[in-house]
């Protein structure tokens, strides 16, 4: 996985955020202004094919903002695989994450514990995903 650190965002890479949220240009503009949140893509030869996004609370904790895999590499372990690097990559005793129900059983599948927000939006029901990193 590679920093993405551009001032403008490349096509790929606004596709890649459009699957994780609907506010791409303004979500990117914080990866490159707040100091405390880094993007990630992760390559295959030399295709971004999949992004990671942070944002460190402290030096134990960070939550991920932005996960996202091109239609054509899902379901082949890069989620999973990008969440494991920035378990390596940092050493936190904890990650969070908040998502709705389309993406909950991938949280709970790769070890994070899943709490209900209940219907955060009308006819919207959110969670907080939660992994400790240290077990």
């Amino acid at each position: 996985m590679k920093v993405i650190q551009s001032k403008t965002i490349q096509p790929e890479v606004k596709t890649l955020l459009f699957y994780a949220t609907k506010k791409v240009d303004s979500e990117y503009r914080l990866y490159i202004e707040c100091p405390e949140r880094v993007l990630y893509g992760y390559f295959i030869e030399e295709n971004i094919v999949g992004c990671i996004g942070i944002a460190k609370i402290d030096q134990k904790q960070c939550e991920l903002k932005h996960i996202a895999v091109s239609p054509a590499y899902r379901d082949k372990g890069i989620g999973r695989e990008m969440v494991q690097n920035i378990r390596d990559r940092y050493s936190f005793s904890s990650i969070c994450a908040e998502t709705d129900q389309d993406a909950v059983n991938f949280y709970k599948n790769i070890g994070f514990q899943i709490t209900s927000l209940g219907e955060k939006y009308p006819g919207v029901e959110r969670f907080t995903c939660l992994m400790n990193c240290c077990e």
